[in-house]
């Protein structure tokens, strides 16, 4: 449903589920900060695709303990919780970047919660 709205429905990402001490070490590796975050995304190409890079957008990671903890902190379902970061994740490998500048974290915000509230979010 969302990758049909974004006009991505025929594309693909994957979608990995893991802990706070995997999740460290792949932000360390590849980002060269040396903790746990929430969400990790990873786009297959930020240049022109080859043809077989085409229909995968890339990979989505979060960290399950991390989610919890903000899930606990805010009052919201894991489930809930979950969905935000995929949603966030999903919009930076469509090139979103809320570091950017304050305009930029104003748009990605609007469309996390536009598609938050498409997929029936509480």
């Amino acid at each position: 449903m969302v990758l049909e709205d974004l006009g991505r429905h025929d594309q693909e990402l994957s979608i990995l589920f893991t802990d706070d001490e995997h999740i460290r070490q792949l932000n360390r590796q590849y980002l060269k900060r040396d903790k746990p975050t929430n969400v990790l995304a990873f786009p297959v190409s930020s240049g022109p695709a080859r043809d077989f890079e085409k229909s995968i957008l890339g990979d989505v990671v979060i960290s399950v303990d991390t989610a919890a903890r903000e899930a606990e902190q805010a009052g919201v379902s894991i489930a809930n919780r979950i969905y935000r970061l995929l949603l966030h994740g999903l919009l930076h490998l469509l090139h979103y970047d809320h570091e950017e500048s304050g305009q930029a974290a104003d748009c990605m915000e609007r469309e996390e919660q536009r598609l938050f509230e498409l997929i029936g979010g509480e």
